[in-house]
């Protein structure tokens, strides 16, 4: 385990390093928080213990900095003037625990341990996570590498995140990814598909609506932001929400707080927002269809998916992989594609991406051969177009 300790006073730093040395840990430390800053880009930490009163920066600065960057590390802050107020700003600010001076060799020790506990559990939940939401993002190309470089980097943060790309390309899986992999991963996960909801429904179905506030409201309903709180939202097919719902949403993200059907009662809300859609929404701006300052406010980062036609490379892993999960799933043999096979299917254009290639290994699992042959592409699969 490593260990980082920042503190503007020589026999502190030094004092702890020895200290933890001799408890087995190996440690580091930092004279300031710009110093501290620097190790962990290029280090990484397990704890972090992170002086408040420093010159310059000071530690809640140091903290902050930490939690925007995902910072992967517990940073326990410790100072010589603590009081209650100073200890629960830290908290809510992202620190694990809080130290007063002069430290207590037996309080470090079990702060250490519960630390190490709690990224044990917290890399479980996302272990499990993964497996609930069948989370792999199967393929080695350039530009799923890339994807995955891009959700790493951003998944910590509460950055919103409008993802763009075909049909069928995993822009659901890109979401579940970025809320498995952010601070919010115990929080609830909810997905909205806006081009399934009638237009008439939708505003009920996002903020939700009081007992009577129209014909069929018999009873309250809390809509997907107040179920999503503290968590993500998933608001996919954002393109073909209506006008309405819109300058709504645009409010939320303003103000953080809504108002459900029926009534003027403002309620709050902590929600990311993540969104997505297949549509060219700079187009549909112009023609008058989403509004641009709703576009600018969602799409902090953007994230473009890759159709299947881009990263054929990926075809045989996506086939290798589709084989054992329908196999798992329908309880079916699991069989082998021949390497002709494969060469076929990366030969033809998807334009129904990944969840097209899904369909047609299932329907070869089905139909062909032992091993899944060329000719059973040729018998079983549409021809070119």
């Amino acid at each position: 385990m490593k260990i980082l300790i920042v503190d503007d006073e020589r026999a502190i730093r030094n004092s702890l390093k020895e200290i933890l040395g001799d408890e087995g840990y190996e440690v580091d430390v930092a004279e300031d928080g710009p110093s501290a800053l620097a190790q962990v880009e290029k280090e990484r930490y397990n704890v972090i213990f992170c002086d408040i009163k420093m010159p310059g920066m000071d530690g809640t600065e140091v903290l902050e900095k930490m939690v925007a960057d995902g910072i992967d590390a517990a940073v326990i802050m410790i100072s010589g003037h603590g009081d209650i107020d100073t200890a629960v700003e830290c908290i809510k600010k992202g620190a694990f625990d809080f130290i007063q001076k002069p430290l207590d060799l037996n309080r470090i020790l079990i702060t250490i341990k519960n630390a190490t506990e709690r990224a044990t559990i917290i890399n479980e939940n996302r272990t499990l996570k993964k497996r609930v939401y069948g989370q792999q993002m199967v393929g080695e190309s350039a530009p799923i590498q890339h994807i995955r470089e891009i959700i790493a980097k951003v998944a910590p943060t509460d950055a919103r995140v409008l993802i763009c790309g075909s049909n069928g390309t995993g822009k659901e899986l890109v979401a579940r990814s970025l809320h498995a992999q952010s601070l919010r991963s115990t929080m609830p996960y909810i997905e909205v598909n806006c081009a399934a909801i009638p237009s008439e429904l939708i505003e009920s179905e996002l903020f939700g609506h009081e007992k009577g506030a129209f014909t069929s409201a018999i009873r309250q309903h809390k809509g997907k932001f107040e179920q999503a709180d503290g968590g993500t939202l998933f608001l996919d097919e954002i393109g073909d929400m209506s006008l309405a719902a819109q300058a709504k949403v645009l409010r939320i993200l303003q103000e953080k707080k809504l108002s459900r059907v029926g009534s003027d009662k403002d309620i709050t809300v902590d929600v990311r927002v993540i969104a997505a859609t297949n549509k060219n929404l700079q187009m549909e701006i112009k023609e008058g269809r989403f509004r641009e300052d709703l576009y600018h406010r969602l799409s902090v980062i953007v994230i473009n998916v890759p159709t299947l036609d881009e990263r054929k490379d990926d075809i045989p892993l996506l086939v290798d992989y589709f084989v054992k999960q329908i196999s798992t799933e329908s309880g079916m043999p699991a069989k082998p594609f021949s390497p002709e096979a494969v060469k076929s299917l990366q030969d033809r254009s998807w334009t129904g991406n990944i969840r097209e290639l899904r369909n047609v290994v299932e329907r070869l699992m089905i139909l062909g051969g032992n091993p899944v042959s060329a000719q059973d592409i040729r018998d079983y699969v549409s021809p070119i177009i």
